[in-house]
Protein backbone atom coordinates (compact mmCIF):
# COMPACT_ATOMS: atom_id res chain seq x y z
CA UNK A 1 0.00 0.00 0.00
CA UNK A 2 2.57 2.40 0.97
CA UNK A 3 5.12 1.57 -2.03
CA UNK A 4 1.66 2.23 -4.43
CA UNK A 5 1.44 5.92 -2.62
CA UNK A 6 5.29 6.29 -3.19
CA UNK A 7 5.23 5.43 -6.57
CA UNK A 8 2.56 7.09 -7.50
CA UNK A 9 4.23 10.31 -5.83
CA UNK A 10 7.09 9.69 -7.61
CA UNK A 11 4.89 9.95 -11.18
CA UNK A 12 4.23 13.40 -9.90
CA UNK A 13 7.71 14.86 -9.62
CA UNK A 14 7.35 14.23 -5.11
CA UNK A 15 11.46 13.31 -4.17
CA UNK A 16 11.57 11.68 -0.52
CA UNK A 17 13.44 13.59 2.57
CA UNK A 18 13.71 11.84 5.75
CA UNK A 19 13.17 13.74 8.94
CA UNK A 20 14.27 13.14 12.87
CA UNK A 21 11.72 11.51 15.30
CA UNK A 22 13.26 13.74 17.88
CA UNK A 23 12.44 17.35 17.39
CA UNK A 24 13.17 20.51 19.73
CA UNK A 25 9.74 21.15 22.04
CA UNK A 26 9.47 24.85 20.58
CA UNK A 27 9.41 23.82 17.25
CA UNK A 28 6.03 22.50 17.82
CA UNK A 29 4.73 24.82 20.31
CA UNK A 30 5.76 27.56 17.74
CA UNK A 31 3.95 26.10 14.65
CA UNK A 32 1.08 23.75 16.18
CA UNK A 33 -0.32 26.35 18.15
CA UNK A 34 0.44 26.71 22.34
CA UNK A 35 -3.38 26.32 23.41
CA UNK A 36 -3.75 23.29 20.91
CA UNK A 37 -4.62 20.00 22.15
CA UNK A 38 -1.66 18.04 20.58
CA UNK A 39 0.88 20.76 22.63
CA UNK A 40 -1.29 21.04 25.94
CA UNK A 41 -1.84 16.75 26.17
CA UNK A 42 -0.77 14.45 23.72
CA UNK A 43 3.30 15.14 23.13
CA UNK A 44 5.58 13.39 24.50
CA UNK A 45 8.32 15.44 26.00
CA UNK A 46 11.68 15.10 28.00
CA UNK A 47 14.60 16.71 28.99
CA UNK A 48 18.03 15.27 27.73
CA UNK A 49 21.55 15.84 29.75
CA UNK A 50 22.12 19.24 28.30
CA UNK A 51 19.06 20.92 29.88
CA UNK A 52 17.74 20.98 26.01
CA UNK A 53 13.39 19.99 25.93
CA UNK A 54 12.93 17.87 23.32
CA UNK A 55 9.71 15.91 21.71
CA UNK A 56 8.73 13.13 19.89
CA UNK A 57 7.66 14.20 16.83
CA UNK A 58 3.66 14.25 17.33
CA UNK A 59 2.98 15.24 12.94
CA UNK A 60 5.71 15.85 10.33
CA UNK A 61 5.16 19.19 8.66
CA UNK A 62 6.83 21.44 11.06
CA UNK A 63 9.89 18.94 11.27
CA UNK A 64 10.04 18.91 7.09
CA UNK A 65 9.60 22.93 7.47
CA UNK A 66 12.38 23.13 9.97
CA UNK A 67 14.51 20.91 7.54
CA UNK A 68 14.40 22.57 3.82
CA UNK A 69 14.47 25.90 6.37
CA UNK A 70 17.76 24.77 8.43
CA UNK A 71 19.12 22.93 4.99
CA UNK A 72 18.50 26.04 2.40
CA UNK A 73 15.98 24.53 0.14
CA UNK A 74 13.39 27.30 0.47
CA UNK A 75 13.55 30.99 -0.02
CA UNK A 76 15.52 31.45 -3.55
CA UNK A 77 12.07 31.12 -5.49
CA UNK A 78 12.35 27.34 -6.03
CA UNK A 79 9.62 24.99 -5.76
CA UNK A 80 10.54 22.02 -3.99
CA UNK A 81 7.89 18.54 -3.71
CA UNK A 82 8.62 16.51 -0.98
CA UNK A 83 7.08 13.81 0.75
CA UNK A 84 8.21 11.12 3.71
CA UNK A 85 6.70 8.39 5.95
CA UNK A 86 7.33 7.45 9.23
CA UNK A 87 6.10 6.98 13.03
CA UNK A 88 4.24 9.48 14.83
CA UNK A 89 3.60 9.84 18.53
CA UNK A 90 0.71 11.23 20.73
CA UNK A 91 -0.08 10.31 24.00
CA UNK A 92 -3.88 9.45 23.52
CA UNK A 93 -6.39 7.19 24.54
CA UNK A 94 -5.71 4.07 22.32
CA UNK A 95 -8.81 2.56 20.50
CA UNK A 96 -9.67 1.67 17.02
CA UNK A 97 -7.64 4.31 14.88
CA UNK A 98 -5.82 6.26 17.17
CA UNK A 99 -2.89 4.88 18.48
CA UNK A 100 0.15 6.14 21.00
CA UNK A 101 2.55 5.29 18.21
CA UNK A 102 1.49 5.85 14.38
CA UNK A 103 2.66 6.05 10.95
CA UNK A 104 1.66 9.27 8.65
CA UNK A 105 2.26 9.44 5.13
CA UNK A 106 3.26 13.23 4.26
CA UNK A 107 3.59 15.35 1.23
CA UNK A 108 4.60 18.91 1.14
CA UNK A 109 4.96 21.37 -1.66
CA UNK A 110 7.14 24.31 -0.81
CA UNK A 111 7.26 27.86 -3.41
CA UNK A 112 3.84 27.72 -4.96
CA UNK A 113 1.31 30.24 -4.14
CA UNK A 114 -1.28 29.22 -7.05
CA UNK A 115 -4.42 27.07 -6.06
CA UNK A 116 -3.28 24.92 -8.89
CA UNK A 117 -1.03 23.09 -6.62
CA UNK A 118 -3.95 23.00 -4.05
CA UNK A 119 -6.01 20.85 -6.61
CA UNK A 120 -2.79 18.51 -7.79
CA UNK A 121 -2.55 17.35 -4.36
CA UNK A 122 -6.54 16.63 -3.33
CA UNK A 123 -6.25 15.25 -7.36
CA UNK A 124 -3.18 13.28 -6.25
CA UNK A 125 -4.95 11.35 -3.06
CA UNK A 126 -8.13 10.72 -4.59
CA UNK A 127 -5.68 8.86 -7.29
CA UNK A 128 -4.47 7.14 -4.72
CA UNK A 129 -7.64 5.82 -3.43
CA UNK A 130 -8.83 4.78 -7.23
CA UNK A 131 -5.36 2.72 -7.30
CA UNK A 132 -6.05 1.53 -3.89
CA UNK A 133 -9.57 -0.32 -5.49
CA UNK A 134 -11.13 2.32 -2.36
CA UNK A 135 -14.61 3.88 -2.66
CA UNK A 136 -17.04 5.50 -0.19
CA UNK A 137 -14.47 8.44 0.59
CA UNK A 138 -16.10 11.74 1.07
CA UNK A 139 -13.93 15.07 0.43
CA UNK A 140 -14.80 17.90 2.65
CA UNK A 141 -13.15 21.34 1.72
CA UNK A 142 -12.88 24.86 3.22
CA UNK A 143 -10.94 27.72 3.33
CA UNK A 144 -9.87 29.72 6.33
CA UNK A 145 -9.21 32.77 4.46
CA UNK A 146 -6.12 35.09 5.98
CA UNK A 147 -4.68 35.83 9.71
CA UNK A 148 -6.80 39.57 9.64
CA UNK A 149 -10.13 37.62 8.28
CA UNK A 150 -9.94 35.04 10.86
CA UNK A 151 -9.26 37.38 13.58
CA UNK A 152 -12.19 39.31 12.96
CA UNK A 153 -13.80 36.13 12.86
CA UNK A 154 -12.67 35.00 16.07
CA UNK A 155 -14.35 38.39 17.98
CA UNK A 156 -17.46 37.25 15.96
CA UNK A 157 -17.41 33.87 16.82
CA UNK A 158 -16.72 34.46 20.57
CA UNK A 159 -19.82 36.73 20.70
CA UNK A 160 -21.77 34.46 19.43
CA UNK A 161 -20.61 31.56 22.34
CA UNK A 162 -20.26 33.67 25.03
CA UNK A 163 -24.30 34.37 23.95
CA UNK A 164 -25.09 30.80 24.57
CA UNK A 165 -22.59 30.32 26.53
CA UNK A 166 -25.01 27.62 29.01
CA UNK A 167 -25.37 25.74 26.02
CA UNK A 168 -21.17 24.88 25.41
CA UNK A 169 -20.31 21.78 26.93
CA UNK A 170 -17.15 21.82 29.18
CA UNK A 171 -14.57 21.16 26.13
CA UNK A 172 -15.79 24.32 24.46
CA UNK A 173 -16.16 26.35 27.44
CA UNK A 174 -12.47 25.95 27.91
CA UNK A 175 -11.63 26.61 23.87
CA UNK A 176 -13.87 29.75 23.93
CA UNK A 177 -10.75 31.41 25.85
CA UNK A 178 -8.23 29.55 24.12
CA UNK A 179 -8.84 28.56 20.53
CA UNK A 180 -12.81 28.98 19.44
CA UNK A 181 -12.75 27.96 16.16
CA UNK A 182 -12.30 24.53 17.63
CA UNK A 183 -15.38 24.57 18.79
CA UNK A 184 -16.67 24.31 15.20
CA UNK A 185 -15.00 20.86 15.08
CA UNK A 186 -16.76 19.69 18.17
CA UNK A 187 -18.67 16.01 18.13
CA UNK A 188 -20.84 16.73 20.23
CA UNK A 189 -24.14 16.18 18.84
CA UNK A 190 -26.12 18.04 21.29
CA UNK A 191 -24.18 21.20 20.31
CA UNK A 192 -24.79 20.83 16.34
CA UNK A 193 -27.36 22.81 16.31
CA UNK A 194 -25.71 26.24 17.65
CA UNK A 195 -22.70 25.26 15.65
CA UNK A 196 -25.02 24.96 12.68
CA UNK A 197 -26.41 28.46 13.36
CA UNK A 198 -23.02 30.08 14.28
CA UNK A 199 -21.67 33.25 11.79
CA UNK A 200 -19.60 31.53 9.13
CA UNK A 201 -15.91 32.38 8.18
CA UNK A 202 -16.68 32.68 4.21
CA UNK A 203 -18.29 35.59 5.01
CA UNK A 204 -15.48 37.94 6.35
CA UNK A 205 -13.18 36.52 3.60
CA UNK A 206 -11.50 39.35 1.41
CA UNK A 207 -11.63 39.27 -2.48
CA UNK A 208 -8.17 37.13 -3.08
CA UNK A 209 -8.78 34.73 -0.76
CA UNK A 210 -12.18 34.05 -2.24
CA UNK A 211 -10.97 33.94 -5.68
CA UNK A 212 -8.31 31.37 -4.41
CA UNK A 213 -10.76 29.05 -3.11
CA UNK A 214 -12.88 29.59 -6.30
CA UNK A 215 -9.92 28.40 -8.10
CA UNK A 216 -9.53 25.66 -6.39
CA UNK A 217 -12.79 24.51 -6.28
CA UNK A 218 -12.62 24.96 -10.41
CA UNK A 219 -10.14 22.76 -10.99
CA UNK A 220 -11.76 20.07 -8.93
CA UNK A 221 -14.87 20.29 -11.04
CA UNK A 222 -12.60 20.22 -14.34
CA UNK A 223 -11.49 16.96 -12.87
CA UNK A 224 -14.55 15.38 -11.84
CA UNK A 225 -13.17 15.54 -8.04
CA UNK A 226 -16.50 15.83 -6.09
CA UNK A 227 -16.77 17.34 -3.22
CA UNK A 228 -18.72 18.98 -0.14
CA UNK A 229 -17.84 22.45 1.25
CA UNK A 230 -17.62 21.75 5.00
CA UNK A 231 -17.74 26.02 6.51
CA UNK A 232 -16.87 24.17 10.00
CA UNK A 233 -14.04 22.28 8.97
CA UNK A 234 -11.14 24.24 10.81
CA UNK A 235 -8.35 21.73 11.40
CA UNK A 236 -6.87 20.95 14.77
CA UNK A 237 -3.21 22.81 14.14
CA UNK A 238 -3.04 26.23 14.02
CA UNK A 239 -0.45 27.09 10.85
CA UNK A 240 -3.12 26.60 8.32
CA UNK A 241 -4.64 29.24 5.81
CA UNK A 242 -6.84 29.25 2.63
CA UNK A 243 -8.01 25.88 1.51
CA UNK A 244 -8.23 23.26 4.16
CA UNK A 245 -9.54 19.81 3.33
CA UNK A 246 -10.40 16.30 4.66
CA UNK A 247 -11.35 12.87 2.93
CA UNK A 248 -13.24 11.03 5.16
CA UNK A 249 -14.97 7.81 5.69
CA UNK A 250 -18.40 6.50 7.74
CA UNK A 251 -16.59 2.35 7.27
CA UNK A 252 -14.10 3.56 10.51
CA UNK A 253 -16.75 4.98 13.01
CA UNK A 254 -15.34 8.01 15.50
CA UNK A 255 -12.02 8.02 13.44
CA UNK A 256 -13.30 8.46 10.05
CA UNK A 257 -10.47 10.79 8.91
CA UNK A 258 -8.03 8.92 6.67
CA UNK A 259 -6.19 11.75 4.97
CA UNK A 260 -6.48 15.51 5.94
CA UNK A 261 -4.41 18.75 5.34
CA UNK A 262 -4.20 22.44 3.61
CA UNK A 263 -2.19 25.31 2.99
CA UNK A 264 -0.27 26.74 5.34
CA UNK A 265 2.17 30.23 3.43
CA UNK A 266 3.41 31.68 7.09
CA UNK A 267 4.78 28.41 8.97
CA UNK A 268 8.18 29.10 6.85
CA UNK A 269 8.75 32.65 8.05
CA UNK A 270 7.13 31.67 11.07
CA UNK A 271 10.11 28.91 11.47
CA UNK A 272 12.72 30.77 10.34
CA UNK A 273 13.43 30.84 6.79
CA UNK A 274 12.17 33.57 4.58
CA UNK A 275 8.32 34.10 3.59
CA UNK A 276 7.12 30.77 1.24
CA UNK A 277 3.81 29.91 -0.04
CA UNK A 278 3.39 26.06 1.25
CA UNK A 279 0.75 23.61 0.82
CA UNK A 280 0.50 19.37 2.06
CA UNK A 281 -1.69 16.90 3.69
CA UNK A 282 -0.65 13.60 5.64
CA UNK A 283 -2.44 10.22 5.75
CA UNK A 284 -2.71 8.12 8.29
CA UNK A 285 -1.39 4.63 7.31
CA UNK A 286 -3.55 2.71 10.24
CA UNK A 287 -6.80 4.00 9.67
CA UNK A 288 -6.29 3.94 5.24
CA UNK A 289 -4.92 -0.17 6.22
CA UNK A 290 -8.13 -0.66 8.49
CA UNK A 291 -10.30 0.56 5.23
CA UNK A 292 -8.48 -1.03 2.88
CA UNK A 293 -9.20 -4.70 5.35
CA UNK A 294 -12.33 -3.59 5.62
CA UNK A 295 -13.13 -3.20 1.43
CA UNK A 296 -11.35 -6.73 1.26
CA UNK A 297 -8.62 -4.93 -1.13
CA UNK A 298 -5.37 -6.28 0.45
CA UNK A 299 -3.73 -7.83 -2.55
CA UNK A 300 -1.98 -11.05 -2.05
CA UNK A 301 1.93 -10.35 -1.95
CA UNK A 302 3.91 -13.40 -3.09
CA UNK A 303 7.36 -13.86 -1.19
CA UNK A 304 9.00 -14.49 -4.62
CA UNK A 305 8.05 -14.54 -8.37
CA UNK A 306 10.67 -17.63 -8.75
CA UNK A 307 12.10 -20.13 -5.89
CA UNK A 308 14.98 -22.14 -6.89
CA UNK A 309 15.35 -25.84 -5.86
CA UNK A 310 18.62 -27.48 -5.16
CA UNK A 311 18.59 -31.02 -5.37
CA UNK A 312 21.30 -33.37 -4.42
CA UNK A 313 24.90 -31.90 -3.04
CA UNK A 314 26.49 -31.70 -6.18
CA UNK A 315 23.57 -28.65 -7.43
CA UNK A 316 24.18 -26.55 -4.17
CA UNK A 317 27.19 -24.20 -4.81
CA UNK A 318 25.60 -23.92 -8.91
CA UNK A 319 22.14 -23.16 -7.23
CA UNK A 320 23.73 -20.29 -5.25
CA UNK A 321 25.58 -18.67 -8.30
CA UNK A 322 22.38 -19.27 -10.79
CA UNK A 323 20.35 -17.00 -7.62
CA UNK A 324 22.56 -14.34 -7.71
CA UNK A 325 23.58 -14.18 -11.52
CA UNK A 326 19.44 -13.85 -11.86
CA UNK A 327 19.19 -10.65 -9.26
CA UNK A 328 22.04 -9.40 -11.16
CA UNK A 329 20.38 -9.60 -14.59
CA UNK A 330 16.65 -8.70 -13.92
CA UNK A 331 17.38 -6.79 -10.62
CA UNK A 332 13.41 -6.39 -9.97
CA UNK A 333 12.91 -10.28 -10.00
CA UNK A 334 11.88 -11.73 -6.23
CA UNK A 335 14.05 -14.96 -6.37
CA UNK A 336 14.32 -17.03 -3.14
CA UNK A 337 17.02 -19.63 -2.92
CA UNK A 338 16.07 -22.63 -0.90
CA UNK A 339 18.49 -22.96 1.77
CA UNK A 340 18.65 -25.47 4.94
CA UNK A 341 18.31 -28.57 2.62
CA UNK A 342 15.74 -30.73 2.77
CA UNK A 343 14.22 -32.87 0.23
CA UNK A 344 13.00 -32.62 -3.53
CA UNK A 345 9.57 -32.64 -1.71
CA UNK A 346 10.05 -30.78 1.01
CA UNK A 347 11.21 -27.72 -0.78
CA UNK A 348 8.96 -28.21 -3.45
CA UNK A 349 6.32 -27.76 -0.62
CA UNK A 350 8.12 -24.32 0.51
CA UNK A 351 8.22 -23.34 -3.15
CA UNK A 352 4.41 -23.79 -3.52
CA UNK A 353 3.95 -22.04 -0.16
CA UNK A 354 6.07 -18.95 -1.07
CA UNK A 355 3.37 -17.87 -3.75
CA UNK A 356 6.04 -18.03 -6.24
CA UNK A 357 5.40 -18.40 -10.03
CA UNK A 358 7.59 -20.94 -11.15
CA UNK A 359 10.31 -23.32 -9.64
CA UNK A 360 13.14 -23.78 -10.33
CA UNK A 361 14.72 -27.01 -10.03
CA UNK A 362 18.48 -27.95 -10.34
CA UNK A 363 19.48 -31.46 -9.76
CA UNK A 364 22.94 -32.70 -10.67
CA UNK A 365 21.63 -33.78 -14.68
CA UNK A 366 20.52 -29.84 -15.21
CA UNK A 367 23.77 -28.76 -13.63
CA UNK A 368 26.21 -31.46 -15.90
CA UNK A 369 23.98 -29.94 -18.74
CA UNK A 370 23.99 -26.41 -17.61
CA UNK A 371 20.01 -26.15 -17.41
CA UNK A 372 17.42 -25.50 -15.38
CA UNK A 373 14.14 -27.27 -14.90
CA UNK A 374 11.41 -24.15 -15.04
CA UNK A 375 8.50 -25.80 -13.89
CA UNK A 376 5.26 -23.34 -13.22
CA UNK A 377 3.43 -23.38 -9.95
CA UNK A 378 -0.11 -21.92 -10.50
CA UNK A 379 -1.33 -23.84 -13.48
CA UNK A 380 0.28 -22.18 -16.10
CA UNK A 381 1.47 -25.30 -18.72
CA UNK A 382 4.66 -27.83 -18.60
CA UNK A 383 7.70 -27.72 -17.39
CA UNK A 384 10.69 -26.98 -19.46
CA UNK A 385 14.28 -27.28 -19.62
CA UNK A 386 15.81 -23.75 -20.22
CA UNK A 387 19.95 -23.30 -20.33
CA UNK A 388 21.89 -20.95 -17.75
CA UNK A 389 22.62 -18.20 -20.29
CA UNK A 390 19.41 -17.97 -21.71
CA UNK A 391 17.42 -18.36 -18.27
CA UNK A 392 17.05 -14.45 -17.43
CA UNK A 393 15.83 -13.89 -20.57
CA UNK A 394 12.96 -16.56 -20.92
CA UNK A 395 11.92 -15.88 -17.05
CA UNK A 396 11.64 -12.09 -18.35
CA UNK A 397 8.95 -13.25 -21.30
CA UNK A 398 6.85 -15.37 -18.47
CA UNK A 399 6.67 -13.11 -16.27
CA UNK A 400 6.94 -9.61 -18.23
CA UNK A 401 3.38 -8.43 -16.12
CA UNK A 402 5.15 -8.52 -12.85
CA UNK A 403 8.86 -7.21 -13.60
Amino acid sequence: MVDTATDLLRRYGYQPIRLPVVEKTELFVRSIGEVTDIVEKEMYTFEDRNGDQLALRPEGTAGCVRAVVEHGLVGRGQMQKLYYVGPMFRRERPQKGRYRQFHQLGVEVFGVETADIDAELIALSARLWRALGLDGLTLEINTLGNLHARARYRQVLVDYFRANYDVLDEDSKRRLETNPLRILDSKNAQMRALIEAAPKLMDFLDEADREHFDAVLGYLDTLGIAYEINPNLVRGLDYYNRTVFEWTTTALGAQGTVCAGGRYDGLVAQIGGKPTPAVGFAMGIERLMALVLDQKLLPYRSQADVYLVAVGEAAQRPAFALAEQLREALPTLKVQLNTGGGSFKSQFKKADKSGAAYALILGEEEVARRQVGVKPLRGQGAQEQVSWDELAEHLQGLLCCYL
